[in-house]
């Protein structure tokens, strides 16, 4: 998976759960909620105050790291 900014949070959970923690290490807890899980990676960091393209950058070296 390629994962971008514009990445819904609830289809990067979908794809591997085990995505959950680089969120969470962020300070998003809310990921059960629905309203959560249909955001874009960009704007729940900017609600959270946090880097989307550090978020971003992990998620895919976690994606390609399963890859291998």
């Amino acid at each position: 998976m390629k994962v971008t900014k514009e990445s819904i949070i609830g289809d990067v959970l979908d794809a591997d759960v085990e995505t959950a923690k680089f969120f969470f290490a962020i300070g998003m807890h809310c990921l059960g909620c629905p309203a959560s899980r249909g955001e874009p990676i960009e704007a729940a960091c900017a609600v959270h105050g946090t880097n989307a393209d550090e978020l971003v950058a992990q998620l895919n070296a976690h994606f390609a790291a399963k890859a291998e």
